[in-house]
């Protein structure tokens, strides 16, 4: 009998324990919103594409010079000519696991035709630029503030959210003498929007650093379109190709030239759409088959997760979508998608000729079990069974005359997916905790639709990995007028004190 009380009360402690944070960070980002507010927005204000190394590397000492005011042993693991690596290490006593934030600080290059403000000058909303939303000034008083409000700006999304999150949470646990219950460890990296060039040696060079890890977590990406909270277990791969197609070697006249040249934009358009039936599935063959199956947790996961698709059709205005299946079950599969498409010149710039090339660039999306370069390789057999002659660089006036279809084709690099296994110990004590901050609407996704180069660390460093995602999911990521709405903002520093202090 005494033993199960003892039992009751361990579990009854730690229930206490799980509410106590979540109110605790409610009572804390009541208190300090604004100032954590202030703080996001002079992080937005540094520039920080990667090729931009004077200003990445500002991005740097600010997120480095935070964490040690926050007593994390940081440094910059640097390399020549490369955005640096920002290290964090927080040991704890008798910490029984050591744990891993990951956050990529640099952002998409931008166009700042595009914007509505300037992307390095955070912009205040009263909510969506496309719901009507109207610039404000920043809030100087908690009553200011509303869940609704947007931060507008380079990377308020896609990256730098979870920083200000983790940095606050740091703040929140030591104002409120709160236990850290795991070594934690912060690599955050500069150049993950540059196609993180240089992380596999960073992480080769700096194995000591990073191999007690027991998981890494991947903070980045959306939460879920419902916006309900969400954990993905693995992410998309990610290649690519450009193919050029060569008709006459100039452009002519369509007027004398017309029904007797051959014409590169029409040669391109029929090889492209040999590559698909008419309800948007791949047809090249083998496309499809390599992907790994789910498990049986990941088919029942995914069971539980609400259906999008007519939401997405209206709030993106679509009538149809490709291919057969739900969102969820065609993330599943890999993807050939045209990234753009290039011949002549169209509108008021349009010319009566028959223009010399036509190239189209091709983007890939790869599931667990696809090989980069094995699908690029099934394209390739595709191009050739069309009466293509593959070449790798222009070719010249003899194999011009010898062949009667040529493509030119570029190879782009690129990564395979990955995924975790739901089922692993620590995967769960991770669910678990985040169930315990945000209840049971919880949704496990087995796999993300974007790319993120998390099979350095499952497949190369053998550990788990876990996306942890916090951005709302109409931050514009990428794009102009990107944003982060506030109340994901408040959800990730919840979410990061909770992770901080996982109770086992």
């Amino acid at each position: 009998m005494r033993s199960n009380i003892t039992f009751l009360l361990l579990i009854s402690s730690l229930a206490t324990f799980s509410q106590n944070v979540g109110k605790l960070a409610e009572n804390y980002i009541q208190e300090n919103g604004v100032e954590i507010i202030s703080n996001f927005k002079e992080l937005l204000s540094i520039p920080n594409v990667a090729f931009d190394l004077k200003n990445i590397n500002r991005n740097a000492e600010f997120i480095k010079t935070e964490l040690e005011k926050r007593d994390v042993e940081a440094e910059l693991l640097r390399m020549v000519g490369t955005p640096p690596i920002v290290y964090g290490y927080l040991p704890v006593k008798n910490a029984k696991r050591t744990l891993a934030f990951y956050v990529h600080y640099d952002g998409q290059p931008v166009d700042k035709t595009k914007w509505t403000n300037d992307p390095w000058q955070p912009t205040y909303y009263s909510k969506a630029i496309f719901e009507g939303g109207e610039p404000i000034s920043f809030p100087t008083t908690q009553g200011e503030i509303d869940l609704n409000h947007r931060i507008y700006a380079r990377s308020a999304g896609d990256d730098k959210a979870p920083v200000t999150a983790i940095l606050t949470a740091l703040d929140l646990i030591k104002e409120n003498k709160l236990k850290i219950t795991s070594n934690l460890i912060f690599f955050f990296e500069g150049q993950e929007e540059a196609g993180s060039r240089q992380l596999q040696r960073y992480l080769e060079d700096n194995k000591e650093l990073i191999d007690q890890i027991d998981l890494w977590m991947f903070c980045d990406g959306p939460v879920h379109q419902s916006r309900k909270p969400q954990l993905v277990f693995g992410v998309r791969g990610v290649t690519g190709m450009e193919v050029a197609v060569y008709g006459p070697n100039r452009p002519l006249h369509s007027g004398h030239y017309g029904n007797w040249a051959p014409v590169p934009g029409q040669m391109l358009s029929d090889l492209i759409s040999s590559m698909k039936d008419e309800k948007g599935n791949v047809i090249i063959d083998g496309f499809y088959d390599d992907v790994e199956p789910l498990s049986e947790s990941e088919k029942q996961a995914l069971a539980n997760v609400p259906e999008i698709d007519s939401q997405l059709k209206s709030e993106l205005g679509v009538n149809t979508t490709e291919g057969t299946g739900s969102y969820y079950e065609r993330l599943l599969l890999p993807t050939l998608t045209i990234r753009g498409l290039s011949s002549g010149n169209t509108g008021k710039l349009a010319r009566n000729v028959i223009p010399a090339t036509a190239t189209a660039s091709l983007g890939i999306r790869l599931v667990k079990g696809c090989d980069p370069e094995k699908q690029k390789d099934l394209i390739e057999a595709h191009i050739t069974k069309q009466g293509y002659h593959i070449v790798r660089e222009e070719p010249d006036q003899e194999t011009r005359l010898k062949y009667p279809k040529i493509a030119l084709i570029t190879r782009g690099s690129g990564y395979p997916a990955a995924r975790t296994s739901m089922d692993e110990p620590i995967a769960q004590e991770v669910i678990n905790r985040t169930k315990d901050i945000v209840g049971d609407d919880l949704i496990l996704l087995p796999t993300l639709g974007g790319s993120l180069p998390l099979y350095l660390f499952t497949d190369v460093l053998q550990k788990p990995a876990i996306i942890v995602p916090i951005a709302n999911h109409d931050n514009n990521q990428h794009a102009a007028d990107e944003n982060l709405r506030i109340e994901n903002l408040w959800y990730g520093i919840k979410l990061m004190s909770g992770l901080m202090t996982i109770q086992k």
